[in-house]
């Protein structure tokens, strides 16, 4: 009997959990939201607006080298691959809308984590080594008259950007983005659980 009182004591001491506001949660999960698809809006208009560049470069500029225009097509192909998953991602936080079924809102935002955690995982890999490598195909005929020098350090700043963006830069927006994900889908879990 005395371990059942001492059982029941610990059991009512435990902090109770706190009940969400309906209202604070859907307002502050809709801020985030706003926040993480404007960041993707932009990322879409940047990337059109690379992507126009780079074809304007490619049709319109006479190279004597097929190495420059193959690498700007491996450059055009990249940015279209990178614009199909934003706009694909765009388009999952868009899909519901979070006051008509919460439910399905919180399936979308864990479909939407799912599927960015599989494109930074091995996609921003590819993506640099394409880009990478259209950037250099490309570079050979541009940096073709240049002195050594310059080549070198065009080459180097080039290698160390895409270190400093895989390796540094990536990680820390990724991560900044997953926990506002986590916080987001763990409060409309904790308010669903609380409507159970």
């Amino acid at each position: 009997m005395k371990d059942f009182d001492h059982l029941m004591s610990v059991w009512q001491t435990q902090p109770k959990k706190e009940h969400l506001s309906v209202d604070e949660v859907l307002k502050q999960v809709k801020k985030d939201i706003r926040s993480i698809t404007s960041k993707l809006y932009w990322a879409i208009v940047t990337m059109i607006a690379t992507m126009a560049g780079a074809f304007i470069l490619m049709f319109f500029m006479a190279f004597k080298s097929p190495a420059t225009t193959l690498g700007i097509f491996i450059i055009v192909i990249t940015i279209a691959l990178y614009l199909y998953m934003i706009v694909r991602h765009y388009h999952i936080l868009n899909k519901h809308d979070l006051t008509q079924n919460p439910i399905d809102y919180l399936d979308s935002l864990k479909e939407y984590q799912k599927n960015r955690t599989k494109t930074v995982g091995w996609f921003y890999y590819i993506y640099i080594l394409l880009l990478s490598t259209g950037l250099g195909l490309y570079f050979v005929e541009i940096l073709e008259n240049a002195s050594v020098p310059f080549k070198i350090a065009t080459y180097g700043f080039t290698f160390i950007w895409f270190m400093f963006t895989t390796f540094y830069l990536k990680p820390r927006m990724f991560k900044n983005e997953e926990e506002k994900l986590n916080l987001m889908i763990d409060r409309l879990e904790r308010l669903q659980e609380q409507f159970d």
